[in-house]
Protein backbone atom coordinates (compact mmCIF):
# COMPACT_ATOMS: atom_id res chain seq x y z
CA UNK A 1 0.00 0.00 0.00
CA UNK A 2 1.31 3.43 -0.95
CA UNK A 3 1.16 6.16 1.70
CA UNK A 4 1.88 9.80 1.04
CA UNK A 5 5.06 10.92 2.80
CA UNK A 6 3.27 13.95 4.23
CA UNK A 7 0.87 11.66 6.10
CA UNK A 8 3.80 10.09 7.93
CA UNK A 9 5.37 13.48 8.64
CA UNK A 10 2.05 14.74 10.03
CA UNK A 11 1.77 11.65 12.24
CA UNK A 12 5.24 12.23 13.67
CA UNK A 13 4.42 15.88 14.33
CA UNK A 14 1.18 14.90 16.09
CA UNK A 15 3.31 12.74 18.37
CA UNK A 16 5.57 15.71 19.11
CA UNK A 17 8.48 14.21 17.19
CA UNK A 18 9.48 17.27 15.18
CA UNK A 19 13.12 16.19 14.73
CA UNK A 20 12.06 12.83 13.36
CA UNK A 21 9.47 14.51 11.13
CA UNK A 22 12.19 16.67 9.59
CA UNK A 23 14.45 13.67 9.13
CA UNK A 24 11.60 11.67 7.57
CA UNK A 25 10.93 14.54 5.18
CA UNK A 26 14.54 14.34 3.99
CA UNK A 27 14.80 10.54 3.81
CA UNK A 28 11.45 9.09 2.79
CA UNK A 29 10.32 8.85 -0.83
CA UNK A 30 7.23 10.87 -1.82
CA UNK A 31 5.17 7.69 -1.84
CA UNK A 32 6.04 5.26 0.94
CA UNK A 33 5.27 1.58 0.56
CA UNK A 34 4.52 0.11 3.99
CA UNK A 35 6.28 -3.15 3.07
CA UNK A 36 9.17 -1.92 0.93
CA UNK A 37 10.01 0.94 3.29
CA UNK A 38 9.31 -0.90 6.56
CA UNK A 39 12.91 -0.43 7.74
CA UNK A 40 12.75 3.32 7.23
CA UNK A 41 9.41 3.56 9.00
CA UNK A 42 10.74 1.60 11.97
CA UNK A 43 13.72 3.94 12.07
CA UNK A 44 11.24 6.70 12.88
CA UNK A 45 9.44 4.62 15.49
CA UNK A 46 6.53 3.71 13.26
CA UNK A 47 5.37 0.10 13.08
CA UNK A 48 4.31 -0.41 9.45
CA UNK A 49 1.37 -2.66 10.41
CA UNK A 50 0.16 -0.19 13.05
CA UNK A 51 0.40 2.61 10.49
CA UNK A 52 -1.61 0.60 8.01
CA UNK A 53 -4.26 -0.08 10.63
CA UNK A 54 -4.54 3.59 11.53
CA UNK A 55 -4.90 4.59 7.91
CA UNK A 56 -7.46 1.98 6.95
CA UNK A 57 -9.38 2.17 10.23
CA UNK A 58 -9.05 5.85 11.00
CA UNK A 59 -9.51 7.41 7.62
CA UNK A 60 -6.13 9.16 7.61
CA UNK A 61 -5.75 11.06 4.30
CA UNK A 62 -2.77 10.42 2.03
CA UNK A 63 -3.62 6.91 1.00
CA UNK A 64 -3.38 5.82 -2.62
Amino acid sequence: MQIDKQTIIDLLRQRGQEDQAQQADAELPDQVDHERDAGLLEKFGINPQDLLGKITGGGIPGLS
